[in-house]
């Protein structure tokens, strides 16, 4: 006799299965899957990093396709790092599957989906392409008004508002309050409005603001460090090839102009051993200041420094004479200040 209450094979299978495939989307709800394909490109490495962290990965491509998967428990920012200097930014969140597909001669098409905010920075940069930078920063702003809460705005704000050789701090803090009005829980964008809020007034000359701080080798850094008749407070990252650019063409000056030109390096890396290859690799000697605390260093705001690759020109009285200009241009400052000091 059949043993009563048994319950149907078909409704213990639809169990099963339904049991299994609650587990296997379980065991991908925590981590971030970006798959990938260039043409024109057989093997190669590209840089990814995090914004929020400081810390970068290696990205191995083989036969033009490439797999990078991380655990991840939090939405946020990465950015893929190009040997020819480009980035492209990609959205991630816990579970996400994203996809990119480009060739390698042109990156600006390339096609980033899976997710409506990749898809929706892909469609900016596709209608920004042939457009000038005046341009691009109006639909930017745009952009943001129209997507507070997106965290491609973020992106935006940081890119075309601060990350310029001339940032307009007083209207990247309004489009900043926009974002923070519809993230109010977002702490990344609190401790931004926070330092833009110290930033609106600040000016590109003047005393430098005075500070001090601990290098990676334990010595004490402060504005007496800058001794020279040219002085440079260089910030940059392990990830950055421009910044890392701007410090070779530094190296080149102090090694022809020793004793004359003194630099001090802010890294923004997580930790110390980021850029440790880099530095040892150029021999750079110049006192080297990593406290691990990326944006959140008091070092950043009691100096002025939202952007990053950025600069402080510093003549031999401490006084600024420019700020964030870009490598040709820092360079050409150097030299006249020498030269100005050889007629005095």
């Amino acid at each position: 006799m059949a043993p009563k209450n048994r319950l149907p094979v078909s409704i213990i299978v639809i169990g099963l299965f339904t049991s299994l495939l609650f587990l296997a989307c379980s065991q991908h709800s925590d981590r971030f899957s970006l798959k990938g394909h260039f043409k024109n490109l057989n093997q190669g490495e590209f840089y990814i990093y995090d914004l929020e962290k400081g810390v970068k990965d290696t990205i191995a491509v083989n036969d033009g396709r490439f797999t990078y998967v991380r655990p991840m428990k939090d939405t946020t920012t990465l950015v893929m790092l190009f040997p020819n200097y480009s980035e492209l930014p990609i959205f991630a969140r816990p579970g996400a599957e994203v996809s990119m597909e480009g060739d390698a001669s042109q990156l600006r098409t390339t096609e980033i989906t899976g997710t409506d905010d990749n898809e929706a920075m892909t469609k900016f940069r596709h209608a920004t392409n042939d457009k000038t930078p005046p341009e691009v920063q109006k639909d930017a702003q745009q952009f943001i008004k129209e997507h507070p809460a997106s965290p491609v705005s973020l992106y935006l704000l940081r890119r075309y508002f601060l990350q310029t050789t001339t940032p307009d701090y007083p209207l990247a803090l309004q489009l900043c309050e926009i974002l923070h009005q519809k993230q109010p829980q977002n702490l990344q964008l609190a401790r931004l409005h926070t330092l833009l809020e110290q930033l609106k007034n600040q000016k590109s000359s003047g005393a430098l603001p005075p500070f001090e701080a601990v290098s990676t080798k334990g010595d004490t850094i402060s504005n007496k460090t800058l001794k020279g008749e040219a002085n440079v407070i260089a910030v940059w990252a392990a990830w950055s090839f421009e910044s890392q650019s701007i410090f070779r063409t530094l190296n080149e000056l102090t090694k022809d102009h020793p004793k004359k030109i003194s630099v001090v390096a802010i890294c923004l890396d997580a930790t110390p051993a980021e850029g440790k290859n880099f530095l040892e690799r150029d021999s750079i000697q110049w006192p080297n200041i990593c406290d691990g605390q990326l944006w959140q260093s008091p070092l950043l705001t009691q100096l002025g420094i939202a952007t990053l690759p950025a600069n402080i020109v510093v003549d031999k009285k401490g006084n600024i004479v420019a700020r964030n200009i870009n490598n040709a241009d820092l360079k050409d400052k150097i030299k006249e200040m020498l030269e100005e000091e050889k007629k005095n």
